[in-house]
């Protein structure tokens, strides 16, 4: 499981020792970051929610995978399926009379 931007942590004690003097948080990921770390801990930067959902501070924490509680994964989204394009083209239909197109010779005649 490597988190994503988008998605919502809800950060306890359980992601880090870190957070043991604090309440539990909302955190969006905006990205993990590349930094060598410990083998199941990993660097993210993201914004810290409010109750409302509303971004309070943008900052960078150090958490164990293991201890991670999803709160809201985004679904993943398939490619749209390519569909061919359908054109209409109005007044295809040939004029009264006529089985073929119009030529230059023709517009010439009708002078």
């Amino acid at each position: 499981m490597q988190p994503q931007a988008g998605d919502l942590f809800l950060i306890t004690v359980r992601a880090s020792i870190q957070f043991v003097a604090c309440e539990p948080f909302l955190f969006r990921v905006i990205r993990p970051l590349p930094w060598s770390t410990y083998q199941g801990w990993l660097w993210m930067e993201g914004y810290q929610l409010n109750a409302a959902g509303d971004a309070v501070m943008r900052r960078s924490i150090f958490v164990q995978l293991s201890g991670l509680t999803y709160a809201y994964r985004p679904a993943v989204r398939s490619r749209a399926r390519y569909h061919e394009p359908t054109t209409h083209y109005p007044n295809t239909r040939p004029a009264a009379g006529r089985t073929r197109p119009r030529t230059y010779s023709d517009v010439d005649a009708d002078r």
